[in-house]
């Protein structure tokens, strides 16, 4: 293929994809002729290339749509649906045709007549309902009808006949023009067209620009001739002007050049690969003392890292670029699912590599079309709803934690969390006993399962059950996540989170056992290291697993030795007379810790794709090479965290933190909640959240004020409520008589502080239970089995306000005592 028609099918295929993003935008916008004028400039460009090089088919049709859009442009027709669908129908066809030219050589046997007649067709029709409509207005009043034209009057010819131009530019006529119309808009100068550069050098005045710009938009003349023709400037002076507009652009062209994708991967390798060299250079030079070198090694680690980010920016590309196929995508499927939806687009600067963009181009598509079927309702519904006719379709784009953040919200229903349920339980992905213990969030979740949709019908659009879950697969090859928000009746949200590059990342090296580990920094949050001396307080036990109470808050700790299986007992017992490391990471909104031997350093390291046989291993995400010339696997935080039962496989985890109501099914969702006694033989349950500390006091702090068990406690006086008083057990006098202290759970709200007194605090669990209300009381939401016993759940602020009424501001109520 001649490198001329390369750089058509090139230039063409930019063309087209501005085309279609500008058709969907004209017809928003029907009245704006910048636009128009762009779209006609467009397919008068392809049309004028392909006839150069042959391409007859591929002419025809562009010149059937440089025809339609001329009468657009003139302003004889009037831009609607039917003619932007014709016009999309034919840019659809000149991609097909210029597909078949990359392909052959040749555009293809298909000659698109049915196309090429229809957008002839509908100039025509337009014109001649006009003409018949202007016929049946005089017929009924006598006088041609407004804004059609007039017939032109019958003059004789003398002489020589005069040409269109000069009719239109004699004397008289113009005169008799300039006094039925207003004065012509003077706008500023183009200085990328001929006026304005005629402008520029002084030899054309703005008005004569203006005046010939206005009988331009009746004709097909070029401004040049124009002008000439009025006398406004001699022929030399408009081609110097010409001259100096080609060597501007000569010139702006020169800044950008076309380079072959096959070559900027090839030298990103490159990069990769000078990366690894000069991890290793600096290496050597740690353990050298010669000034020479290691000077000449820092200048070649500057040169380097500036090489490195100027090749990383070449395949860095906005996210725009991918945006821009969405109108039509949009505009299309509002059409054929009789919907209004318009589209809004934030942050279409953000810039992605291109790797990136190619593998989320199809999961964004999907989510697209899945909230324009799933989400946006129709103008009806809506208007029934409260809502505007027209939905409203938002993607944006911004960076967040060394993240790409991307957003697609829609304002339509939301999920229907009942029916998501129904129809799991229906395909058999999961039990029905399962599906009503799941929280609303969880459920959401149920539509990345393969061969889930709640579509009553297949269509053209969705309702086959596959799409959503190759969208979360996809994201998460690349190290992305998805994570999907819905209010009933206000909408969808799906944020999707990938890295920048998969290229080269900074990575935090860690050893364990022996070996060195690379853990992408995208996922660290912060790094404690617990002194020898003070290890074994650090490290706390709940319910069997390992924990380190962080800033106030319990997190779950993972030995990377264990879990990998590196190590000894040998090892294990010297571990534990020594500092611990302790790497803090965050995975699908869950924190934990990572127990380490050492923490090495920080550095960039080029990431490689494991081998086939070790691609099913979840634990790791590649590998690396390190500046001694070893190789360092890199952890895959989720595939870790999923591995040590830190996160369930169904983000279980995901909802522990924080106070939860009992839903209406009777159900608890998965809390941690403190476990204590309450009496012989009862078991009572306080939901973590609520329990600011625990405490354990000589029974001599007791005092009281008036009736009320009070103690001085961190420099104020907090009242004492005894759980065995407000609800009543089996208690042993002797056995509370001797006892030396009281264990207290720390209750506050607001700027108030409460001491509940239990008899024995037994466990922290975290527990997902149904709750079953058999007997009402005040203070107990319900009851639940945990750990072989029937446990009560406990409704702390209801019974802080019974046993010390006004305490919390709230009015007195009887508190519920037997």
């Amino acid at each position: 293929m001649d490198d001329i028609v390369k750089d058509f099918l090139i230039e063409s295929n930019e063309n087209l994809d501005r085309l279609d993003q500008e058709l969907v935008q004209l017809e928003s916008e029907p009245s704006s002729k910048e636009l128009l004028s762009s779209v006609f400039r467009t397919i008068h460009t392809i049309k004028g290339s392909c006839g150069f090089l042959g391409f007859t088919k591929l002419e025809k049709l562009a010149h059937a749509g440089e025809s339609l859009l001329s009468r657009l442009r003139d302003g004889e027709l009037a831009l609607n649906a039917e003619i932007t669908s014709a016009l999309l129908a034919m840019v659809d066809a000149v991609r097909h045709i210029l597909a078949a030219i990359e392909a052959s050589g040749e555009d293809g046997e298909e000659d698109y007549v049915p196309l090429i007649a229809l957008l002839g067709r509908l100039g025509l029709l337009k014109r001649l309902h006009e003409e018949q409509a202007g016929e049946s207005l005089a017929a009924a009043t006598g006088k041609p009808a407004e804004g059609l034209p007039s017939p032109p009057p019958v003059t004789e010819r003398e002489g020589s006949p005069k040409t269109e131009l000069d009719t239109k530019l004699s004397p008289g006529s113009t005169a008799k023009k300039l006094r039925r119309k207003p004065k012509p808009e003077i706008m500023a100068p183009d200085r990328t067209k001929i006026g304005g550069v005629l402008i520029e050098r002084g030899q054309l005045r703005p008005e004569d620009l203006a005046l010939a710009l206005e009988i331009q938009k009746k004709g097909r003349h070029k401004i040049g001739e124009i002008l000439v023709a009025q006398g406004a400037v001699s022929l030399q002076d408009v081609l110097a002007a010409q001259h100096t507009l080609e060597s501007r652009n000569l010139d702006a062209a020169v800044e950008t050049i076309r380079v072959k994708v096959t070559l900027l991967d090839q030298l990103m390798n490159l990069v990769g690969e000078l990366v690894l060299a000069r991890n290793q250079l600096l290496q050597f030079s740690n353990g050298t003392q010669d000034a020479g070198f290691l000077a000449v090694s820092q200048r070649l680690n500057l040169i380097a890292s500036e090489l490195q980010e100027g090749v990383m920016k070449t395949r860095m590309q906005p996210i725009g670029n991918l945006w821009s196929k969405f109108p039509r995508t949009v505009r299309d499927l509002a059409h054929s699912c009789g919907k209004e939806v318009r589209l809004v687009m934030e942050g279409q600067d953000t810039e992605l590599d291109r790797t990136i963009i190619e593998a989320i181009k199809d999961p964004l598509t999907h989510l697209v079309r899945n909230s324009m079927d799933h989400g946006v309702e129709d103008p009806e519904t809506r208007k029934r709803a409260g809502k505007d006719a027209t939905g409203v379709l938002t993607l944006r784009a911004f960076h967040e934690g060394g993240l790409v953040n991307l957003e697609i919200s829609d304002d339509g229903a939301g999920l229907n969390v009942d029916r998501i349920r129904q129809k799991a339980v229906e395909r058999g992905l999961i039990p029905a006993q399962q599906a009503t213990r799941m929280p609303d969030r969880e459920v959401f979740n149920l539509i990345f399962l393969p061969g889930f949709s709640t579509a009553e019908k297949v269509t053209n659009v969705s309702g086959r059950g596959v799409g959503m879950d190759v969208v979360k697969t996809n994201v998460e090859k690349i190290g992305g996540s998805v994570d999907i928000q819905s209010i009933p009746g206000r909408g969808t949200a799906v944020r999707v989170r990938i890295p920048l590059t998969l290229a080269i990342i900074p990575a935090l090296i860690v050893t364990c056992g022996g070996e060195r580990f690379a853990i992408p920094q995208v996922s660290l949050s912060e790094l404690v290291r617990l002194d020898a001396e003070g290890n074994g307080k650090g490290v706390e036990l709940v319910h069997g697993a390992p924990v380190y109470r962080l800033r106030g808050r319990l997190l779950p700790l993972v030995y990377l030795d264990r879990e990998l299986g590196l190590g000894s007992e040998a090892d294990a017992s010297v571990k534990r007379t020594a500092a611990i490391n302790i790497v803090v990471l965050q995975t699908e909104g869950r924190q934990f810790g990572l127990i380490v031997d050492e923490i090495t350093d920080t550095e960039e390291i080029v990431v490689k794709p494991l081998s086939r046989q070790l691609k099913g291993i979840s634990t790791y995400s590649g590998a690396t090479i390190m500046g001694d010339g070893r190789v360092a696997l890199i952890l895959d935080v989720p595939g870790l965290a999923l591995k040590a039962k830190v996160i369930a496989e169904a983000h279980e985890s995901a909802h522990v933190e924080g106070r939860s109501e009992a839903v209406a099914e009777g159900l608890w969702d998965e809390h941690a909640l403190l476990l204590a006694e309450n009496g012989l033989d009862g078991r009572v349950a306080i939901p973590l959240s609520m329990v600011a500390r625990l405490e354990e006091f000589p029974k001599n702090v007791i005092e009281r004020t008036g009736a009320q068990e009070v103690m001085q406690y961190r420099g104020q006086i907090i009242p004492l409520v005894r759980l065995s008083e407000v609800i009543p057990s089996t208690q042993d006098a002797e056995l509370l008589a001797n006892a030396p202290s009281i264990q207290v759970v720390i209750y506050s709200e607001g700027k108030r502080t409460v001491g509940l007194i239990v008899d024995r605090i037994v466990d922290i669990v975290e527990e997902r239970a149904a709750i079953e209300s058999l007997a009402p009381r005040a203070g107990i939401v319900g009851s639940f089995v945990t750990q072989r016993h029937v446990t009560d759940l406990l409704d702390i602020p209801t019974i802080v306000r019974a046993a010390v009424p006004g305490l919390m501001g709230a009015p007195e109520t009887e508190a519920g005592r037997v």
